[in-house]
């Protein structure tokens, strides 16, 4: 028998050779013929090959296809020069009508079964582990001389015909300052599966027990590492047990196919699709990818919006990349609550601004656009101006469909927790995500603030009690987006909101959010959420890590969610509808066409132009 110690430097013919002759005492290819590609092996009937190869291409993220055979075929010429699929893996599996009937060492007495079936040769993930060696970082499995660690997820592939089945990942430790690395070392290697498909709680996936893979061997994270999850060809294996198949054999899970093919990453990379690495939740831990240039676009909204036209002194509560984590964040949500409505006019009826309202209801618009649930909570007393400001919205076409309009009262020590989760389960959260802007937030002495110091809280609903039990609910992260300090979720900056604006002592909002979005007026932030969302979802790379590499990109969807970002016509109209309603400018309660006091021609239509 032949030991492991210098498989890794073998050329793949002569390892082949070797496998033939069944002289290898290792269970798996993991670390073997380093620099090489290897491949998950599936083998099915003929009348099958069609469905299935369309399978392959409509998931290529886990199952790259790099060869398909003839009928009877057993070489593969553009892969190998002397192969032979019925002896040149270590182990074959066996299926019959979906259920595993035998583990082989060579498929030779199958032979005349095998004149009538094709077999598919799959990009598999060993294929990249020298690439991430060479970027320094350890490969924990090959380590601890175990195969790697293999899940079932509860991701659904796109179905094709007979086959459909969930999505199977490979998981390897990764220490936390290397994950950018990582994903540098693999997103172009996409026959060998390409970048992660997801990165931090494995619960995320659907994993329940990293100690209990459904393949391969239990891999020991390292004090430090986040397990990183990438798309697996054994997805290839499940399909196969799904569509019942009379007769199919497949390579054993970790005992690939190699191939004489290098791994020659030479891609020249253009620095605008280089991927970044962004921490988005700790609790669950999650972090997410997006490309350099959709950052960088991100990043010039988050300045745009950044500008102090009343001289308050909000530069001092800028906190960098806050909206490129928040819509991150939002962009992996299903769900989201927003909450507006200061009510800072308390001599007026209606008492409240028309900052706020427009910003809550580009946010909505773009959410309905990306086919996410989205409601609208605010306080019991403004639910009839606010449902006809709705309905409205939906006649100028600024929202497809009538957003859910929601109140919240205190009833009892858990009413917050009952609101936001199914029967106040935390595990059920209906939210994934709060968003708060321009909305009055409570200070530390319990009470509600306008800018001239006024207590407000006769108008305002305990709706912080929603961001503060959304602290304690895992999976639900909060947005706070404000222009003066003292609006729902700048808790997080309220030490610079004290020390640098006017009366900030007492009016600073003491409940935090997750991310603080500020801008020179906060219908800006809002207008900004919209486009950083639309820049994500039309980001290739955030988009692939969005749908975990099945299905495909859902580029006829771009024209949509173009519409329903807001335009300078859009927010015209809006403006009036609110004058017409009674809500006024917040710094000079004026029913004409300005907010915060700005006027909305050459002010706020600037603005929004040049988000756009």
């Amino acid at each position: 028998m032949i030991l492991t110690g210098g498989l890794k430097c073998l050329l793949p013919h002569v390892l082949r050779r070797i496998i033939r002759c069944n002289r290898l005492s290792i269970s798996n290819t993991s670390g073997m013929a380093e620099g090489y590609k290897q491949a998950n092996v599936v083998i099915l009937h003929e009348s099958l090959a069609d469905d299935f190869e369309k399978f392959c291409h409509a998931n290529n993220g886990p199952l790259p296809l790099l060869y398909r055979s003839k009928p009877g075929d057993w070489k593969c010429p553009t892969l190998s020069s002397d192969s032979d699929i019925r002896t040149d893996c270590l182990q074959y599996k066996m299926y019959e009508h979906g259920a595993c009937t035998g583990s082989l060492k060579s498929l030779k007495e199958y032979s005349e079964q095998l004149k009538d079936m094709v077999t598919f040769y799959l990009g598999c993930s060993f294929s990249f582990e020298k690439a991430v060696q060479n970027a320094g970082i350890p490969i924990r499995n090959v380590e601890q001389k175990c195969n790697v660690s293999m899940y079932k997820t509860a991701v659904p592939c796109y179905s094709v015909s007979t086959f459909r089945c969930n999505l199977v990942v490979t998981m390897r430790p990764i220490p936390e300052s290397k994950l950018e690395a990582a994903v540098l070392a693999t997103s172009e290697s996409k026959e060998a599966h390409g970048a992660p498909i997801h990165m931090g709680d494995p619960g995320l996936l659907g994993i329940q027990d990293l100690s209990k893979p459904d393949y391969g061997d239990p891999v020991h994270l390292h004090p430090g590492d986040i397990p990183v999850f990438w798309a697996c060809g054994v997805t290839g294996v499940e399909a196969v047990i799904n569509c019942r198949a009379p007769l199919a054999f497949t390579h054993s899970p970790g005992c690939m196919f190699i191939t004489d093919l290098k791994n020659d990453n030479v891609t020249v990379r253009s620095s605008r699709e280089v991927p970044q690495v962004r921490c988005i939740s700790q609790d669950p831990l999650h972090y997410s990818i997006v490309s350099a240039e959709a950052a960088r676009k991100i990043k010039t909204l988050e300045t745009l919006i950044g500008i102090d036209p009343g001289d308050r002194g909000i530069i001092h509560l800028h906190r960098q990349d806050e909206l490129l984590k928040a819509c991150l964040s939002i962009s992996h949500a299903r769900s989201v609550l927003i909450t507006t409505g200061f009510p800072t006019h308390f001599a007026y009826e209606p008492p409240e601004e028309n900052d706020g309202p427009p910003g809550a209801l580009a946010i909505a618009a773009i959410l309905q656009a990306l086919e996410k649930e989205v409601a609208i909570v605010t306080d019991q007393r403004a639910m009839n101006l606010n449902k006809k400001i709705i309905e409205e919205a939906v006649q100028l076409g600024i929202l497809k469909r009538p957003v859910p309009l929601l109140s919240y009262q205190r009833e009892s020590a858990d009413s917050a927790l009952m609101f936001l989760c199914e029967n106040g389960n935390p595990g059920r959260p209906r939210f994934d995500h709060l968003i708060a802007i321009e909305r009055a937030g409570m200070a530390a002495d319990g009470n509600y603030y306008n800018a001239r110091k006024v207590n407000i809280k006769h108008l305002v609903d305990p709706i912080d009690e929603l961001f503060l039990a959304a602290q304690t609910i895992p999976g639900v992260t909060t947005t706070g987006v404000g222009d003066g300090g003292n609006e729902l979720g700048m808790g997080k900056v309220k030490d610079a909101v004290k020390k640098h604006i006017k009366d900030g002592d007492v009016i600073a909002c003491d409940v935090e959010a997750d991310f603080t979005i500020v801008a020179g007026v906060s219908n800006w932030g809002g207008y900004a959420i919209a486009c950083a969302l639309y820049i994500l979802s039309t980001c290739e790379i955030h988009d692939r890590y969005l749908r975990k590499a099945v299905g495909f990109p859902p580029l006829e969807k771009k024209v949509i969610w173009l519409s329903a970002l807001p335009s300078v016509t859009k927010e015209e109209k809006l403006l009036k509808t609110l004058a017409q309603h009674g809500v006024r400018s917040g710094k000079t309660a004026s029913l004409e066409m300005e907010v915060d006091g700005l006027p909305f021609y050459n002010t706020h239509s600037l603005v929004i132009e040049k988000l756009l």
